[in-house]
């Protein structure tokens, strides 16, 4: 044992210099985007912790293995046996007791640090999100909806997300935490964005062929900012409102058809989608489930929109259409005005 004390020092000393160029390299490499969230700054310490671990055990492995293929090679001409080891109990107990130790402490570090990402602020603004194929939709309490999410800096904010149609994954990389969207429940996603700038929302569960393309723009600005777009929009939204309860506009039904997410179920060129396509649809005899048929008039247009499951086209899976109850009556009447110029 004592002979061989020169290689246990020179293979800590090499463990702990692999270990610092491991962790060193892991950092050069930028793997993680910039924080821009006060909970992105408690998720990178705790996995700061974890490439810590993951660089020493790396070198802990590789150093002894590699040592021992240089220094510990068969030499030429010897073909003597090695010592024969039958088992080492102290060493056994030894990495069974450390890594054991090391799982129950990173457990209660991260059950620590996930209390500290759900903190609730009670002043906390709270945000509707409406995730379906392909389109995210924000609802904000003043009374607007918008295809991009504008967030305050250094303000909690509550985002109340659901789904109308398959599983969805709300995620911004710059804020670290993914948040599953499960239809039929409603889901909390608590951030704090700490750092002005552009960034975007993705899917991040596979959701159907289009998933690649559910994105978002999530633009964080200051706190007066904020309230001056709120207000802006605020004041249009009640604009289109008063507009939208007199008389029915194609042109506004047509922006409502693209901010909607329309386009991913129902073309306008007669192509078959996930949903019938729109074009000659006004006024035309609609096949159904049923096997009966059914005018395509305004009573049921307005109908297939505001209750997608009371009726069902042959061809196509029942269910398949979410529900659009957050459109207004006149955000509606736009709709239906749209269909009726699509020849």
């Amino acid at each position: 044992m004592q002979k061989n004390v020169h290689h246990y020092v020179i293979m800590s000393v090499l463990v702990i210099v692999v270990t610092i160029l491991t962790y060193w390299g892991l950092n050069v490499l930028g793997l993680m985007p910039v924080q821009a969230s006060s909970q992105a700054v408690q998720i990178d310490w705790l996995f700061d912790i974890e490439v810590k671990l993951i660089a020493f055990f790396f070198a802990l492995i590789m150093v002894p293995l590699c040592y021992s293929l240089v220094v510990f090679r068969q030499k030429e001409g010897d073909e003597t046996d090695a010592e024969h080891i039958e088992g080492n109990t102290p060493l056994e107990l030894t990495w069974t007791a450390i890594p054991l130790v090391i799982v129950i402490a990173l457990g209660i570090i991260g059950a620590d640090n996930l209390r500290q990402i759900k903190t609730v602020d009670p002043q906390a603004i709270e945000i509707k999100v409406i995730a379906q194929q392909w389109k995210w939709l924000f609802q904000y309490p003043e009374g607007f909806s918008s295809t991009k999410l504008y967030l305050p800096v250094n303000q909690q904010v509550d985002l109340k997300m659901q789904s109308q149609d398959v599983i969805h994954s709300f995620w911004v990389p710059e804020f670290r935490i993914s948040q599953d969207v499960v239809p039929g429940s409603i889901e909390d996603y608590r951030i704090t964005p700490n750092l002005l700038g552009n960034y975007k929302v993705r899917c991040n569960e596979m959701c159907g062929k289009n998933h690649a393309y559910m994105e978002s723009d999530v633009l964080v600005v200051s706190q007066a900012d904020y309230k001056t777009w709120v207000g802006t929009q605020a004041l249009s939204a009640k604009a289109t409102e008063m507009a939208s309860a007199g008389k029915p506009d194609a042109g506004r039904g047509q922006t409502l058809y693209q901010e909607s997410g329309c386009p991913a179920c129902h073309s306008l060129d007669g192509s078959k989608g996930i949903g019938p396509t729109w074009k000659g649809l006004f006024q035309s005899q609609v096949k159904l489930t049923t096997g009966s048929s059914v005018l395509a008039d305004d009573a049921y247009l307005t109908e297939s929109i505001k209750l997608p499951q009371a009726k069902t086209v042959a061809g196509f899976s029942v269910n398949a259409m979410p529900n659009f109850s957050y459109l207004t009556d006149g955000q509606v009447a736009d709709l239906v005005e749209f269909i009726k110029t699509i020849k």
